[in-house]
Order: structure tokens, then sequence, then C-alpha cells
């Protein structure tokens, strides 16, 4: 059985920054693509940044190049995002994804097989 369970979502100043993790079980995370999606409030969920299986290629929505950063711990089996200099409209709730199948370069939320929970990233302006 497949899980990912999302952690470090919070409130946080605009400016500010947030780290995400997102813990698999049941599923080698050397082998998969991952991303980190973003549903706000009356809006789609989004892409916000994936990691291919190996970790070689990496891709960002334009709206947050240059301040996040996804990484990936194969030994841990956990993928990260780290959030700097947050925005008001990069509140949402964040999910983590694993493609739908094995040595995929992309993800988008249409290939998407597993997903977390999500967690809520709240930044006051």
């Amino acid at each position: 059985q497949v899980q990912l369970e999302e952690s470090g979502g919070g409130l946080v100043q605009a400016g500010g920054s947030l780290r995400l993790s997102c813990a698999a079980s049941g599923l080698p995370l050397n082998t998969y693509a991952m991303g980190w999606f973003r549903q706000a409030p009356g809006k789609e969920r989004e892409f916000v940044a994936g990691c291919s299986w190996s970790g070689g290629s990496i891709r960002y929505a334009d709206s947050v190049k240059g301040r996040f950063t996804i990484s990936k711990d194969t030994a841990k089996n956990t993928i990260f995002l780290q959030m700097n200099s947050l925005k008001f409209e990069d509140t949402a709730v964040y999910y983590c994804a694993t493609a739908d199948r094995k040595y995929t370069i992309g993800i988008t939320k249409h290939t998407a097989e597993y997903w977390g929970q999500g967690t809520q990233v709240t930044v006051s302006s």
C-alpha cells in the first residue's frame, strides 16, 4: 500500500520561509517521478515543482522559480520543497504526488497516481 505523508506547513509572514516534507512508504522514490502541487480556495490544483525519477531533471512553475527548491533524499524515501520569499499568493494546500509509472521524467496532475493528504500553507501579508 502506497502512502504519502506531507508535513511542514503552517502560517508564515510574507517574505518568510517554510520547508515541506513528503515521506513515502510502499513505493521507492528512486524509480518514480515526484511532484508538488497546490490548490488555493476556489482555484484548480496546479503544478508547483517536479523531479524526475533519477533527480536529474527538475522543473518549476514560473510563479515559484527562483524561490522554491525541490529535492529528494532517496535514503529517507522523502522529497522536500524549500519555499523562500513566500508571498500571499502562495497560500494554498500543498500536495505531493507520485507519477503513475516508473522511470518517467515529468509529472503533471493528470499523470499523478498517488497523492498525499495535503498540508496547509498560509502566508500573511
